[in-house]
């Protein structure tokens, strides 16, 4: 069975898309730990980041440095880059703004409209 990734990079399952690309797809976490939270994810489901073929991982990382400077640019704030590995085995990078009420672990939840807005802010073509 697919990831939960691939399911949304498929449109199985909806989300707040920021960016995609022909080896990349971003959108914004459901469980936020920041405002503007994103997760960065190849298109070729592979658990392990670096398990990634070397174009993946090029084409990953690529996409985070430039949503990245995006977000910093929109936010007005350094951006913390995560890779935890074990919460879905499809590889992905978490792009989170910090902000002064960050807390490691803890989890926002914002409304359909604070997401939406986030989303319009930080969509990226």
């Amino acid at each position: 069975m697919s990831s939960i990734f691939t399911q949304i990079i498929n449109g199985e399952i909806p989300s707040y898309k920021i960016y995609e690309d022909d080896k990349t797809y971003a959108f914004l976490d459901i469980h936020p730990e920041t405002k503007g939270h994103v997760l960065v994810v190849p298109k070729n489901e592979v658990d392990k980041i670096y398990e990634l073929p070397d174009e993946d991982y090029d084409a990953l990382m690529k996409t985070v440095k430039k949503l990245s400077k995006h977000m910093e640019k929109i936010l007005g704030t350094r951006i913390l880059w995560k890779v935890v590995g074990t919460d879905v085995p499809h590889a992905h990078v978490h792009l989170m703004p910090l902000d002064e009420n960050w807390q490691y672990g803890k989890t926002l939840e914002p409304t359909e409209a604070e997401f939406q807005e986030i989303q319009q802010k930080l969509a990226l073509e």
